[in-house]
């Protein structure tokens, strides 16, 4: 059985800033948010309860409040290694 939340913006008043809710102006959802779980409705516009500005979560890649998207594995195939750790690991013969 999947856990399933009920978002609302129960209480949100439309200004002329944006979407008031708990003394937060929240701003519409971005294009690559459509999909997303977490999207509520509100007077015909779509809104992220969960990030009062989309827009910003999407700058630097992935937004990590996304339910629709799933993180990419590195194509490399390398690993990373802290370069500490390696250091020791070579001083200890391993």
């Amino acid at each position: 059985m999947a856990k399933t939340k009920v978002i609302s913006l129960e209480g949100a008043v439309k200004t002329d800033a944006g979407l008031t809710y708990k003394g937060v102006v929240m701003e519409p959802i971005v294009e690559k948010c459509e999909g997303c779980e977490r999207v509520a409705a509100v007077e015909g516009d779509n809104y992220c309860p969960t990030y009062a500005q989309p827009e910003r979560k999407w700058a630097h890649g992935v937004c990590n409040f996304a339910t629709h998207v799933r993180a990419e594995v590195d194509k490399t195939g390398k690993v990373k290694v802290n370069p500490l750790k390696a250091s020791k690991r070579a001083a200890r013969g391993r």
